[in-house]
Order: structure tokens, then C-alpha cells, then sequence
């Protein structure tokens, strides 16, 4: 073995602490943002909040509420006991096990009621949750996971297999047998009539519950219109049976659930906070920061000047905490500096998005902005991801107005996220009946002089998460019978 020892002049670019700060500061979203700066005001004793004096006015009042609050302080006119406590609900509290007596403040549990209620659990969890504790093997949990998993609001699996193929990666891939196989195994989970492809099937699964209703299933089965309308006396007639007893067989049916996933909390909502907001004046888009995203963060000037009047050797980690504030405070500056002047230069770009749609969105890169800006690509990739921009059309993430071109017909170009547009306007004005495939749209594209291929229109239809044409096509006929199911039994209801 050999050791020697070697110089070597390389050229390298290395970012200060600084710049390392302002980095990472400018690609937080804002709820990161503000639980950054949360964390440096209370580690660095140089920082402090600047408070307007409306918050001043605010918080001497908290603080004299705070002080009526107190048990040490006599109220005038006291509160009854129990005054103010609300009659829970029977049902939460059979859940919890608890009575439902008030809680008094002699109680030794630290246990709020709020810990006690019940977390809202989703219609997937809740079956992924059963699906655990089958014993199957890894390729059949995979595949009813992915049933699960296509599931929409209702509880109904509007795809079909071959669309579910696609998102597995299997080998070999699942045939029809192993789909339907899984398909059975969701169908037997918990609530009754999940996975259903139709309202037909959904009811049928909820029957099989009910072996002594052959009449209900035989009704389900081949009658389910005359059922919805409530036609008890025609359904008897052709039935061959006698009325009371088709009677109560529809009664039967009425009792089931047509949307089994309702039963379950529907998807989390994630509440957005804009980081600038677009405004109409005087003719012109104008973008102002969002000012209640700004913190107003400054030096603690007193401090400061304890310091340097103060300073010694022995006080160097205050040296660097001084320092690292004066930092905080120049790069949270820069951030919404940044953020503004690209927001700015976006909708200037795009400034007919705002008065036409997105049917007027213009391609885009970033190379554009940054370019126009004397900034580095990279910044504005930070600078539009996780910030959300206010317009009167709604809220909009900045990354949504950069698409790339697609040559058309007359030798321009045209955005990829027009031409999303002029996809969800086809589809939302087609037949419901008679729902566009992805051919169709790509033909009627093509009359207006955008060469779209079949493939690239089910790629943005999917991007867009809108359901394949026979999906729509099931849908539109289940909303119909149940649409007809529930006017007729508000009626039935009336009378």
C-alpha cells in the first residue's frame, strides 16, 4: 500500500450560512415558514415579534379577561352550576362507554371529552382496516388493496379492471378471474354494498344479509325501475303476487343504502393560505403579499445593544445567535421580496387567464421568469412550489401557470393546460347519456386545429381524475335511478 500525499486546485461553489438560510426559507410552504420562524423566535433571544397596536389593544384585553378567569377574582353575578354545560349526544356517548351526566370539577381525570370522541375514519381505512386481518397472500392483498384503493365517494367501483391494471405492476399481470376474485373480497367486507358497480349490485349485496327476502331480490334483480316509482300496483300485476306482499318487499328495499360510502367521514381538507393575492386595479392585475402570512419579525434592539456595550470572548454562542437573527430577519425580506416579484412577472404573462380561463393560459417556463427576473431557474422552481396565489377566480398554486407548448394546426402553439380546458369543457357539456370516449374527444380536438393524440387525452383526463367514459356512463344511470328512488320515496313520505 502506497500513501502519498497530494494538492489539488479545484473550483467548487459553496453556499455561505447565510444563503444556506435563505434557501431553505424561500422553498417552505407557509405553514412550514411560519412554524420556522415560531422555532427562531423562541430559540434565538435577539428576535422578537413587532406588535401593531390594534394587537396591543387585543392583548390587554386577553389579559383582562384572562384575570376575570382566574378563581381568585369574586364575579359579580356568578354562574349557576351547570349553567353551561351541553346535553352530549346519546349516541357519541354510548360509544365512549360514558353516561351522560355533566362533568363536574371535582373529576381527577385529566382526560378532555375532545380525546374521548371518536377520530373520523375514511371509507378506505376503514376497509383496509378488515382487509388486514384476513390471511391472504401478498398478490391477493395487493389486488383487493387496489380495489379499495379505486373506490370513489359513493362507495362504487366505477373502473373497470382493465383501468386498474395499469397501476399495478405485476408479473404475470391479473386476469379477470383474480380480479373478480378480489372484488368478492371487498363486497364482504363491512358496510354491506361497498364495491358495487352499479346500484343494482350495491342493493343485491345488502339482500344477501337477508336470506328470507327471496321477493326483495328477485325485485332488485329484474323490476328495480318499476321499484323506484314506487309502481307497487303494476309490479304485483306482473309479479303474479299478491299487493301487500309486494308492499312490504319494497319496503324492505327502501331500507337499504344506495350510497354505502356516505357513512364514513369523506377525504381530508387541506385549507389553503395564499401567499400573495391578485386584485383588478384601475384596469391593470396588481399582486400584494397576503399580510397576514407576513410575520413581523425584527431585532430585539436592546438586547443587541446590551451585547456589543458588554461584549467579551466568553460570549460567542450570543455572537452567533446575534448574528443568525440579523440573518432571519434580511432573508424572510428576501423571501417575500422573491415571492412578489414572481408573482408579478406571472401575471403579467398570463394576465388573460384572469379575465378568460384557463382557455387563455399561454405556455410558460420557468426559464421565462427567471430569465426576466436576472434570477436562476432553480430559485423560481422554489419560489412556485407550495405558494398559492388569491384571484377572484380562486386560489391557485403558482406552478399552475407554467405548461408547456403544443404546436397546433395554424403554426402557433397552445398551452397543455388549455387544452385541459377545452377537454373538461367537452366532457362537462357532453350527454350524460351518451358520454364522450377518449377517441371522440381527440377527433373533436382536432376539428379545432389541436392535434391531440387518443393517449395524451386519457393521460390529462386521468390528471384532471375524471372517471373513463363507461364509468361516467354507469354513473349517470345510478345518479338517475337514485334520483328517481328518492323523489318518489319524499313523496311516498308527503302522503
Amino acid at each position: 500500500m502506497d500513501t502519498r500525499l497530494r494538492l489539488e486546485h479545484r473550483q467548487g461553489q459553496t453556499l455561505t450560512p447565510r444563503l444556506q438560510q435563505a434557501v431553505r426559507l424561500l422553498q417552505l410552504s407557509t405553514l412550514e415558514f411560519t412554524q420556522a420562524v415560531q422555532q427562531a423566535l423562541s430559540s434565538n433571544p435577539f428576535l422578537e415579534t413587532e406588535e401593531t397596536e390594534d394587537e396591543q389593544t387585543s392583548n390587554a384585553a386577553e389579559a383582562a379577561l384572562g384575570a376575570l378567569a382566574d378563581p381568585a377574582v369574586q364575579l359579580l353575578d356568578p354562574i349557576p352550576d351547570g349553567a353551561n354545560d351541553h346535553q352530549a349526544d346519546e349516541a357519541g356517548w354510548e360509544e365512549w362507554g360514558g353516561s351522560n351526566g355533566p362533568r363536574t370539577s371535582n373529576d381527577d381525570s385529566d382526560v378532555d371529552a375532545t380525546d374521548l370522541a371518536a377520530a373520523s375514519v375514511s371509507l378506505r381505512e376503514q376497509l383496509q382496516n378488515q382487509l388486514n386481518m384476513l390471511s391472504l397472500s401478498d398478490r391477493d392483498r395487493l389486488l383487493a388493496g387496489t380495489v379499495i384503493e379505486a373506490l370513489d365517494d359513493d362507495g362504487y367501483l366505477r373502473l373497470k379492471f382493465e383501468e386498474l391494471d395499469p397501476l399495478l405492476d405485476l408479473d404475470p399481470t391479473a386476469d379477470e378471474t383474480e380480479w373478480l376474485i378480489a372484488l368478492r373480497m371487498v363486497q364482504s367486507l363491512e358496510p354491506r354494498g361497498v364495491a358495487a358497480r352499479d346500484l343494482r349490485e350495491c342493493l343485491m349485496l345488502q339482500l344477501d344479509d337477508l336470506p328470507a327476502n327471496a321477493l326483495a331480490r328477485r325485485i332488485v334483480a329484474d323490476h328495480l325501475d318499476h321499484a323506484a316509482q314506487r309502481d307497487c300496483e303494476r309490479l304485483a300485476a306482473m309479479l303474479g303476487l299478491d299487493r301487500v306482499q309486494v308492499d312490504e318487499a319494497c319496503a324492505s328495499i327502501r331500507r337499504l343504502d344506495p350510497r354505502p360510502g356516505w357513512r364514513f367521514g369523506g377525504p381530508d381538507v387541506r385549507f389553503l393560505i395564499p401567499d400573495v393575492v391578485v386584485r383588478k386595479v384601475h384596469g391593470k392585475w396588481i399582486v400584494r403579499l397576503n399580510q397576514s402570512v407576513v410575520p413581523r419579525v425584527r431585532v430585539n434592539r436592546v438586547y443587541a445593544e446590551l451585547f456589543h456595550s458588554h461584549r467579551d470572548s466568553r460570549h460567542g454562542e450570543l455572537a452567533s445567535h446575534l448574528q443568525e437573527a440579523r440573518w432571519t430577519v434580511r432573508n424572510i425580506e428576501q423571501r417575500f421580496s422573491t415571492i412578489l416579484r414572481v408573482a408579478q412577472a406571472i401575471v403579467d404573462r398570463q394576465k388573460h387567464v384572469f379575465d378568460f380561463g384557463e382557455l387563455a393560459m399561454k405556455p410558460m417556463g420557468l426559464r421565462e421568469i427567471a430569465d426576466e427576473l436576472g434570477l436562476h431557474e432553480s430559485t423560481v422552481s422554489r419560489v412556485t412550489n407550495n405558494k398559492y396565489m388569491a384571484t377572484p377566480a380562486g386560489i391557485f398554486e403558482l406552478k399552475y401557470f407554467f405548461s408547456r407548448a403544443l404546436p397546433t394546426a395554424t403554426g402557433g402553439t397552445c398551452s397543455t393546460t388549455a387544452i385541459r380546458g377545452v377537454i373538461k369543457d367537452l366532457i362537462a357539456a357532453e350527454d350524460l347519456h351518451a358520454p364522450l370516449s377518449d377517441a371522440e374527444i381527440a377527433r373533436l380536438l382536432h376539428r379545432q386545429g389541436l392535434h391531440v393524440a387518443r393517449r395524451t387525452v386519457t393521460k390529462y383526463r386521468q390528471m384532471m381524475k375524471v372517471p373513463a367514459v363507461e364509468a361516467r356512463r354507469q354513473k349517470a344511470a345510478a345518479e338517475a335511478a337514485a334520483a328517481a328512488y328518492s323523489v318518489r320515496e319524499r313523496e311516498a313520505a308527503m302522503a
